[in-house]
């Protein structure tokens, strides 16, 4: 087992994983299901709670069902019953201040990474090393995940060919300190050794309709950083925007492909499931919403 599938706390009432049935009417029902084969937790407790219905938000009072999207707490459901994801990044999610909270899927990766997820509603954007995070993000200048990770070298290294042409003397004082403790690896210099071999730390996602994406997307605070594309990935969000092509996914899609993604190609291992659960929720309500266009002849 590896020490991400040990990092997995699930509540012994969620370790059930999905199961695809034989019938042939439940094969042709599946084609239409794009989630289906994930290896989430039970979703027994997501129907137990809408079969409740609607609960007050202890906090601020608003009627929700799940989780309070205003207070990023649960809702008739406890902490016990849904899993807990550990990411091997940390995901900051900036969301424009007009986005609706209610219909943004931002709020799914941080109920349920709280550890790795931290939301920030734009203008607030926090400070960043350029070497070390990336922006996920179309664009002209954007690079694949499976080449992120040289992208990254590269820029690090280039700081590194410019601290070399700094005066003589200042390399030199730097190297004879160097040489001081060149027999002793501390702590800190085995961590800087880990970052030149994996030197990616953060990874930015816009939280935003696709047409509010422009005011934070060219913000001065996130030009440096390097954007990485998710390419062949289409959406099978039920809020599609109207007018924008199926490759432009919900943000707790676009984190859960980055993940698996970066999973595959950067981590070099083979996928097993390992953030599955980051579409807990996402994948519940895409199958309600479904059901409810089939009952009323949409689909």
């Amino acid at each position: 087992m590896s020490s991400l599938d040990q990092d997995q706390r699930l509540h012994p009432s969620c370790r059930d994983k999905t199961k695809v049935s034989s019938d042939s009417s439940d094969t042709r029902e599946l084609a239409k299901q794009p989630l289906q084969g994930l290896k989430l937790a039970s979703h027994a407790v997501l129907e137990k709670a809408q079969q409740r219905g609607r609960l007050k938000c202890t906090k601020c009072g608003g009627s929700r069902m799940f989780f309070c999207y205003t207070c990023c707490s649960l809702v008739g459901v406890s902490l016990q019953e849904i899993p807990l994801i550990k990411l091997p990044v940390k995901i900051d999610i900036i969301k424009h201040p007009n986005e609706t909270d209610g219909k943004s899927t931002a709020i799914h990766a941080k109920i349920l990474a709280p550890g790795d997820v931290t939301i920030y509603t734009y203008p607030c954007i926090p400070e960043f090393e350029k070497d070390k995070v990336v922006l996920v993000f179309p664009g002209p200048g954007a690079v694949t995940v499976s080449d992120m990770i040289q992208h990254l070298h590269d820029r690090t290294d280039s700081r590194s060919r410019d601290f070399s042409d700094e005066p003589c003397l200042k390399r030199l004082k730097s190297e004879e300190a160097q040489d001081v403790t060149h027999t002793v690896k501390t702590p800190d210099e085995a961590t800087g050794s880990e970052s030149r071999a994996y030197p990616l730390q953060r990874v930015v996602f816009i939280d935003s309709t696709w047409n509010q994406t422009n005011k934070i997307s060219t913000d001065e605070r996130l030009q440096d950083l390097l954007q990485v594309e998710l390419k062949m990935r289409k959406t099978c969000f039920w809020r599609r925007q109207k007018g924008k092509p199926d490759t432009y996914l919900a943000t707790i899609e676009a984190i859960y492909y980055f993940l698996k993604d970066f999973h595959e190609n950067c981590l070099a291992q083979e996928y097993k499931g390992e953030y599955d659960n980051l579409l807990f929720f996402y994948s519940y309500l895409h199958s309600v919403v479904n059901k409810a266009k089939t009952s009323a002849g949409k689909c």
